[in-house]
């Protein structure tokens, strides 16, 4: 990533009190961007953004993604040049809980942006954020490519399928690449995989569910240890939106299409090798057991193929699986000790760009 693109821009960032929204904000931050978020407040207690002390780092907007009028009021007093798209329910579990506030927040939300998109002049590049569960699972070996279909069995999986063909048909109908003199706007989705690091304590998911279990001395249920899923460091697919986000900036639409970060191969690991891992770092606070109650369909084995971005982008996964895990045990027990967690992100942020 160029050293000094991002300094000045002004950038708006949807779910930035999210944990991944949290990280992009915080590594924006030390890049000189002018960023304002927009999201409801922070999702869980504790949380990345109030951790890291985020709220005095960037103009901070709470507002929800499905109010058309006050999403559009933000934009109009940012100006932003850019625009990152992370608002969303992203919870499998909870979508089945509640598939309408599901479908509404990332079918009906993502709708909002695009539409803000259209009609905000300052805006020239926006990427749409998805997720690696947005293709027909079909439960094969290999990994799915940016031409597989759409999909989504669970209401999760189904509305970030949505999400893409939405965002396709707005690039289609109103920014399409012969139109671009005219339109000036360079739009695109990413997908990635199941993302890990500190300062996530969303419920329901694997890496947040240990760590919590194990700071209370509980054991901890797990629903599907064979699940096989491609795990990456949050900072893996961050750095990739970001090397996307350079490329339409300076390029239009050459770059303004759907795109897959995920990780290597050998990070594509079943459930109980994280656990088995982990316990290796923090030895019998790791009790786990399998929750034999019958549980809501979840996809069995899921990888990405990321051919497009390693060869156009130059972009590929740094941080093997092992390492991601221990950057990510070492945030939390410094959590645990009362550190400057802020900091520590920032350390990391810095490691993670020199490798």
């Amino acid at each position: 990533m160029a050293n000094t693109f991002w300094k000045g821009k002004r950038v708006l960032i949807t779910g930035h009190t999210g944990f991944k929204g949290g990280w992009l904000s915080l590594w924006l931050a030390q890049k000189g961007a002018e960023i304002t978020g927009f999201a409801l407040d922070p999702p869980t207690h504790p949380s990345f953004f109030s951790a890291c002390r985020l709220d005095g780092r960037l103009e901070s907007v709470i507002g929800d993604i499905r109010d058309l009028n006050r999403f559009q009021s933000a934009v109009n007093k940012a100006e932003p040049e850019i625009l990152i798209h992370m608002a969303a329910q992203a919870l499998v579990r909870l979508s089945y809980e509640d598939p309408v506030a599901t479908y509404n927040t990332n079918i009906m939300g993502t709708v909002n942006v695009l539409e803000t998109v259209r009609r905000c002049p300052s805006l020239k590049t926006a990427l749409i954020i998805t997720s690696d569960k947005c293709y027909e699972n079909r439960e094969w070996y290999w990994g799915y490519r940016e031409t597989d279909p759409m999909g989504g069995h669970d209401p999760y999986a189904c509305s970030k399928g949505c999400c893409e063909l939405i965002t396709a048909s707005y690039r289609n109908a109103f920014f399409p690449h012969s139109g671009y003199p005219e339109h000036g706007v360079a739009l695109a989705s990413a997908r990635a995989g199941n993302v890990i690091g500190g300062g996530d304590w969303a419920q329901d998911r694997l890496v947040p569910d240990i760590f919590k279990a194990a700071m209370a001395g509980k054991q901890i249920k797990i629903r599907y240890p064979n699940a096989v899923r491609p795990w990456q460091h949050v900072l893996d697919p961050l750095q990739g939106y970001l090397c996307l986000l350079e490329k339409l900036h300076e390029n239009g639409t050459d770059f303004a299409e759907g795109w897959n970060f995920g990780p290597a191969d050998a990070n594509c690991q079943p459930v109980y090798r994280i656990l088995n891992c982990l316990q290796k770092q923090l030895g019998d606070r790791i009790v786990w057991s399998t929750d034999e109650k019958h549980h809501f369909h979840e996809a069995a084995y899921l990888k990405l193929d990321c051919s497009k971005a390693n060869h156009r982008l130059k972009w590929n996964s740094k941080l093997n699986l092992s390492t991601a895990l221990e950057w990510t045990t070492d945030w939390y027990l410094a959590y645990e000790r009362g550190d400057d967690v802020a900091l520590l992100s920032e350390k990391q942020i810095r490691q993670y760009e020199r490798l």
